[in-house]
């Protein structure tokens, strides 16, 4: 297979994914990677596409023993270079895949974060993250009853694993975001606007 493009990652994302809110996830995470493949002057398309397949295989394959795995044999399959596959791999700790790239990292420390970020933007007046700060976010990060499902210690290692102090990844992420935020079912879209 030649060099993939987004393309040939949204084709594969809408052929493996019917779920919406799992969709717009990967949308999320996938801006976060081209914000960061921007700032440490990677290959921005390469660092998108990783971040917008990471999960495809989740809504068919949910358990730890499947995913991503299964969505590792697909990529396989279809002949995605290895550096992508291992980055996939790398973004879920049990799978013991060091996660020894940039990309790799990057990839970890967005996933959880992009989704906390989209709760937090979600449960404000606005539904925007065109309001919402780091310190309200940090503030949530301290409530275990809000978004439980989001790993708050793969947040901060993530930061810390990336390199970057937490706060200003927080920042980053949000910044990075905003532009699709009506992708993800934010904004004045969600908050039922025009």
């Amino acid at each position: 297979m030649p060099e993939p493009t987004r393309e040939d990652a949204w084709r594969l994302l809408t052929e493996w994914v019917q779920s919406e809110n799992l969709r717009r996830h990967m949308l999320a995470v996938e801006a976060c990677m081209r914000a960061y493949a921007r700032r440490f002057g990677e290959d921005e398309e390469r660092w998108g596409i990783v971040g917008l397949i990471h999960d495809f295989d989740y809504e068919r394959y949910p358990t730890l023993g499947d995913h991503p795995w299964k969505g590792h044999a697909e990529l396989e399959r279809l002949g995605w270079p290895e550096d992508i596959r291992r980055a996939v791999l790398g973004h879920a700790d049990f799978t013991g895949v060091p996660r020894d790239t940039r990309m790799a990292k990057a990839l970890y420390a967005c996933d959880e974060l992009s989704g906390f970020l989209t709760a937090c933007a979600l449960v404000r007046p606005d539904k925007s993250l065109d309001s919402l700060e780091v310190r309200s976010v940090r503030k949530k990060m301290k409530d275990k009853a809000f978004a439980r499902g989001v790993n708050r210690d793969d947040i901060v290692r993530g930061a810390e694993e990336l390199g970057v102090d937490l706060d200003e990844h927080i920042a980053f992420c949000i910044e990075a975001m905003r532009p699709v935020q009506a992708e993800l079912g934010l904004g004045a879209q969600a908050a039922g606007g025009a």
